[in-house]
């Protein structure tokens, strides 16, 4: 994985936004071209930008509803250009890539939802990202109302008996669909949900250095997660980087104003500092 210094630096400036002023698109297209440097992200843009214009011309100039609004990124978005969710994904590093997404018209459920959140957000449109899991339904909200669409699902509309039965078989039978499963997830937070597939992915295959670059590239865009420092400073740890995991940890109990494990992290700081000397 190469990091330009044009793609650091424009995710250290999306660190330094506040959330509703990402750009989510762009975003993630900056991370996906640090798995391919060599490629132009014009032509991406512009796609997003044709999908947008498209959507666009479905609804019409005349004010569009709730049901129209949802019903344009359906048929625009999975009908026309055949966007779908990927759910037996291989390799989960294109599939979270953006560009690939594009290229395919398929991925993760994340990486197909940001086409979808980007687009209706360039219209205007209130959508969320839902911290559901495995799946990425949408929130679509317009004059008071609102409806949840599933990308995994052609972007139909779908209600809370829908959610429940895929929250069941997704997790089990024990699982209820409480309201944290309606909770709405920022643009940052999307973002990092997406890092996060990945760094599952390669933490699954132990390949511990290429998750600690993508923690390391998380942070760029959220310096302020603790628990980001955290991993970050356990890989390096496990990796011997010990200078570097006493910055990471040290970083961590900063952001950090207490939690469950913040005890077990001064000590593990406690004697990496030791084996610094």
């Amino acid at each position: 994985m190469t990091l330009s210094a044009g793609a650091r630096a424009q995710l250290i400036a999306v660190g330094t936004l506040p959330d509703d002023e990402i750009d989510l698109g762009e975003a993630a297209l900056t991370l996906a071209s640090i798995d391919r440097p060599r490629v132009s992200i014009e032509p991406y843009r512009r796609h997003l930008a044709r999908l947008a214009a498209d959507v666009r011309a479905y609804v019409g100039n005349h004010g569009a509803g709730l049901e129209l609004r949802a019903e344009a990124l359906a048929q625009v978005i999975a009908k026309r250009y055949g966007y779908a969710v990927d759910e037996d994904i291989e390799d989960v590093v294109e599939g979270a890539n953006l560009m690939h997404v594009i290229d395919a018209r398929r991925g993760l459920a994340v990486g197909v939802g940001i086409v979808y959140i980007h687009v209706a957000a360039s219209l205007g449109w209130a959508i969320e990202g839902l911290d559901f899991p495995t799946r990425f339904p949408l929130r679509l909200e317009h004059r008071g109302q609102r409806a949840i669409v599933d990308p995994a699902a052609g972007a139909r509309i779908v209600g809370a008996a829908d959610l429940r039965g895929l929250l069941k078989a997704l997790v089990g039978n024990h699982a209820e669909l409480d309201p944290s499963r309606y909770r709405g997830l920022g643009k940052r937070d999307i973002l990092l949900r997406l890092q996060n597939d990945i760094k599952i992915y390669l933490l699954r295959r132990e390949k511990l250095d290429q998750a600690l670059e993508r923690v390391e590239t998380a942070l760029l865009f959220a310096p302020d997660a603790a628990l980001l420092w955290r991993e970050a400073g356990l890989l390096h740890a496990h990796l011997d980087n010990v200078k570097e995991a006493v910055a990471a940890l040290e970083e961590y109990m900063r952001c950090n104003a207490g939690d469950a494990v913040r005890y077990r992290t001064s000590v593990l700081l406690q004697e990496l500092r030791g084996r610094l000397g």
